[in-house]
């Protein structure tokens, strides 16, 4: 019987079980008692939020295969305030050097969002505005959200996953994890 988790990743936790670096550093492991199942995809150390792992292997490969175009919705608070034009930017593809990127939706979030507090705290600074932005890919190159933020002339700030496909982080809190069955993960 496989097994399908979301789980809130805290900021700092690496998406791995193991860490066989001299200061070992927060895993999985940390958090997840359950045997056996496996992060589909990855966030960064430097990023938060939803993660789904499973035993489902043939599962696990058609989400993380790019072919399939599942969407991820992050929250990313930027610092600076991207205009119409940079909004556009950021959706129509920007240049990276590993190539272009694909289209994405973007919007700029009508309010900061009710996110429980990072610790630590992001750098502030009085005399530059932040903004939180809304990114919806369909690919997950590797620190993609933030290579594009800074492109566009916006350095991410706070990077927070919120759904991956139908599935959301509603209900979590930083380091929780439930269980959900197959026909959940859609």
């Amino acid at each position: 019987m496989h097994r399908y988790l979301l789980f809130y990743k805290p900021y700092g936790v690496l998406t791995q079980f193991t860490d066989r670096s001299a200061a070992p550093r927060p895993t999985l492991k940390d958090f997840i008692p359950v045997p056996g199942v496996y992060p589909v995809g990855r966030l960064d150390q430097d990023s938060e939020g939803l993660l789904l792992l499973t035993s489902d292997g043939a599962l696990q490969h058609r989400w993380a295969d790019p072919k399939f175009d599942h969407p991820k919705t992050y929250w990313v608070q930027v610092e600076g305030d991207p205009g119409e034009e940079a909004l556009k930017q950021l959706a129509s593809g920007l240049r990276l050097l590993d190539g272009l990127t694909k289209p994405a939706r973007v919007r700029r979030l009508p309010a900061d969002p009710d996110l429980p507090p990072r610790d630590p705290p992001i750098r502030f600074r009085k005399s530059i505005p932040t903004c939180w932005i809304e990114l919806i890919l369909t690919e997950g190159r590797n620190r993609q959200v933030r290579r594009m933020t800074a492109a566009a002339g916006f350095p991410t700030l706070r990077l927070v996953r919120v759904a991956i496909g139908n599935m959301r982080l509603d209900g979590l809190k930083p380091g929780e994890w439930k269980e959900i069955a197959r026909a959940d993960v859609k």
